[in-house]
């Protein structure tokens, strides 16, 4: 199966709010989301600049480190949240260390690699 097939793709059509504050990991998370055939909105490093994000775009899925730099990711899991947006947290973290608002809401344990995306991504029912 080739990548090209729409399998391969299942975020064709859908823009991805990527907020992740170290470079690399930014930069890769950008890399698969565009191999499932997604369009990056951002990515951003701070909280600000994923809520201007939001403003000016509707994603159709936000992948949220939880800690950047020292700042939490929660007031744009709330704006998600509110918006109906699904999210997902990507963290080095155990599960407990999230915040209790967001007990149910889907994680990714970093180092991130393309099959636990795209499984998370079929538990989202996206693919």
């Amino acid at each position: 199966m080739t990548d090209a097939t729409p399998t391969a793709q299942p975020l064709a059509g859908r823009a991805v709010l990527i907020v992740e504050d170290q470079y690399l990991i930014a930069d890769e998370m950008c890399a698969l989301v565009e191999r499932l055939g997604g369009t990056v909105v951002g990515p951003a490093a701070r909280v600000s600049a994923a809520l201007a994000a939001l403003a000016s775009h509707r994603p159709d899925l936000a992948l949220l480190d939880v800690n950047l730099d020292g700042e939490r990711i929660y007031p744009v899991a709330e704006a998600l949240r509110e918006a109906g947006i699904p999210f997902v947290f990507m963290t080095g973290y155990d599960p407990w260390a999230i915040d209790s608002r967001f007990s149910d809401a889907p994680h990714l344990e970093k180092p991130i690699g393309l099959p636990a995306l795209q499984g998370m991504l079929r538990s989202l029912g996206l693919a």
